[in-house]
């Protein structure tokens, strides 16, 4: 297999990701899994929706995350009356300077938790949409970058949708990936009880990266080789979803991209400098399912997003190294 110039830094990599790992490990039980999906996102500068029911870890998991790089951290409760300036900052005369000072608001931090996304009007989420996508706020004419890294960690409740402003297609595109954290298992619940019983961990938790090392990986992720035939099968698996029957609406080229890069970043945490086929299919589900809409007929059949994917990934031939 190719290798990167200097085969270093896939393992510095590597060694990064194990410390924050054990670190977040620390704090939360299991999910392996969703740790790896949201340094994945770190890595890629992409952005994570968690849809899932209250109460199972997302916000202690966001805080133990931005706790282990040492990154400031914001949680934003969205409500329906919730303002675009509530998010962003304002502007306000300072009597006692006499002049215009301006307040920023919790975006800008470099970990954002927005909770319960799809309670915030549309207006408010379009402020969002904004930073989410071109890393900057705009507060009366004028434009703030945000800090970099800079990652929204966003929740939705997919049971409870009364008062709810379901999230436009721009948006859902504009996340790297949606994951689900779903219950813990008997043993690992068992371990939640005996870990928090007595305790806190997160107040007890040390940063183990540096926002400046996050942004020194984040370069190297692109370095991580692709073959021709992984691009062609990752055009392949996109231009599937655009013809599939059951499919209404296929995946956009935003996609298609962030199927590339996400694939990269995994490959670079697995300590590898080259992508493999298996890569791509175990995150085709949370970097694709969401960017679609399926057919009427497949919703009254009860066909998720994440079941065509499967049936895109049998269908489309896995390339032989």
């Amino acid at each position: 297999m190719p290798q990167i110039e200097d085969i270093r830094n896939t393992q510095s990599i590597q060694s990064a990701v194990n410390a924050v790992r054990h670190n977040i490990a620390q704090v939360i039980v299991g999910k392996e899994e969703v740790v790896d999906l949201l340094i994945v996102a770190l890595l890629c500068e992409g952005h994570v929706l968690f849809e899932d029911v209250p109460g199972i870890g997302k916000t202690t998991l966001a805080k133990t995350l931005a706790k282990s790089l040492g990154c400031t951290f914001q949680r934003i409760q969205f409500t329906p009356d919730l303002l675009p300036s509530d998010i962003t900052g304002i502007t306000f005369y300072n009597q006692k300077q006499g002049e215009f000072e301006f307040r920023p608001g919790p975006l800008l931090t470099q970990i954002v938790l927005a909770d319960e996304i799809n309670r915030a009007t549309p207006r408010t989420q379009s402020a969002l949409l904004e930073a989410m996508e071109e890393r900057q706020i705009s507060i009366e004419r004028e434009t703030l970058p945000l800090p970099r890294p800079f990652l929204v960690i966003a929740t939705q409740n997919p049971v409870e949708l009364e008062g709810t402003f379901p999230l436009p297609e721009a948006q859902l595109d504009r996340f790297l990936m949606r994951v689900r954290l779903n219950y813990p298992t008997r043993q690992e619940e068992r371990l939640i009880l005996q870990r928090f019983r007595e305790e806190q961990p997160l107040a007890e938790l040390k940063p183990v990266l540096s926002a400046e090392s996050l942004l020194s990986l984040q370069s190297l992720i692109r370095k991580v080789h692709i073959s021709e035939g992984i691009e062609n099968y990752i055009v392949d698996l996109v231009q599937e979803t655009r013809t599939h029957d059951g499919v209404e609406l296929g995946v956009s080229p935003r996609g298609t991209l962030a199927l590339c890069r996400a694939s990269q970043a995994y490959a670079a945490i697995q300590g590898r400098s080259y992508v493999l086929p298996d890569d791509v299919k175990r995150l085709a589900i949370p970097v694709l399912a969401h960017r679609m809409i399926a057919t009427n007929q497949s919703r009254l059949h009860g066909h998720g997003m994440e079941l065509l994917i499967e049936s895109v990934l049998q269908t489309v031939p896995v390339p032989v190294e």
